[in-house]
């Protein structure tokens, strides 16, 4: 008799028991509770910023039963992350797979605790998807789609690969209908700026700007067919600063073509803040150069 089938329903259950001491129970809604992961030993927990309805009064739940007060040290909307702070010490600290070694068709698990034990949902990754932003206009390095189920309550928790390594965080409110789950670099990124300022920090230069056609000539010597026109740049904005203005025409920022609104708002993050920027331009059909010094996004 094969033993195909309870040799790998043995490796789903491991996988999940080898997971669950990385999540907790996150009270932060009048309705039923969410998800959260444990993101390291000094008392970090990563969740879902949907998830908590309120600045106050969260609880954190363990594995082993014990209930904390935690802290809420900032929130980042367009990617649906929160980070929490609890006084709790010590905790298991989740083993995170390399995105890079996940392909389309492994059989994944969504795992959840908003009650008191863990609850898992198996499916199969269905897309690797690449750099991406956001309805809501976050920068997402790269993103993962499943056809597993996500039951109420499993916002904020991980997704699991068969041998119980965190693969990322799952999201049911970056996208409707659709669950997304966002790989460790988003998540490292986030967290950081969400410890160090209490919000995901991006640059800003201060201009309303559409994509156009470049002229024949100048596309040919850009290789790229569009840029962005300058429909409207703010009164002492960092561009205006820089020497920018309406009906210029931006084709690089930094050493990247700019063809698109992503080209942009990809160039213009929290790195960015302050250091001078080259930007190259099309003004009265000429090339020009010039370097702004993005400020932080009010």
């Amino acid at each position: 008799m094969s033993t195909v089938l309870p040799d790998l329903s043995e490796a789903l259950a491991d996988a999940v028991s080898a997971a669950s001491d990385g999540l907790v129970r996150v009270e932060g809604r009048d309705r039923l509770p969410a998800t959260g992961i444990i993101w390291d030993a000094e008392g970090l927990i990563v969740t879902s910023h949907h998830a908590l309805e309120r600045d106050e009064n969260i609880n954190v739940g363990f594995q082993d039963g014990e209930s904390v007060p935690a802290e809420l040290l900032g929130r980042d909307p367009s990617t649906d992350l929160a980070l929490l702070r609890t006084p709790k010490r010590g905790s298991s600290v989740p083993t995170w797979a390399d995105p890079d070694s996940l392909r389309v068709g492994h059989l994944a698990l969504a795992l959840g605790r908003p009650g008191a034990s863990v609850r898992a949902t198996m499916g199969i990754i269905s897309v690797l998807g690449k750099a991406w932003r956001t309805p809501a206009g976050g920068p997402v390095d790269r993103y993962i789609q499943t056809d597993t189920v996500m039951y109420p309550g499993f916002s904020g928790g991980p997704l699991v690969d068969v041998q119980g390594r965190f693969v990322g965080l799952n999201s049911s409110a970056l996208v409707r209908g659709s669950s997304i789950t966002l790989p460790t670099p988003t998540l490292e990124r986030v967290v950081l700026d969400l410890k160090e300022h209490g919000s995901v920090r991006r640059a800003y230069l201060g201009v309303g700007a559409q994509p156009t056609r470049l002229p024949d000539a100048l596309a040919k010597e850009l290789e790229q067919e569009t840029g962005l026109l300058l429909v409207s740049v703010e009164p002492g904005s960092a561009a205006e600063q820089g020497g920018l203005f309406l009906g210029d025409t931006i084709v690089t920022l930094g050493e990247s073509p700019v063809r698109h609104m992503d080209d942009l708002f990809n160039g213009l993050d929290g790195e960015r803040i302050g250091k001078p920027l080259a930007v190259r331009i099309i003004r009265g059909g000429q090339l020009v150069d010039l370097t702004v010094s993005p400020v932080s996004h009010p």
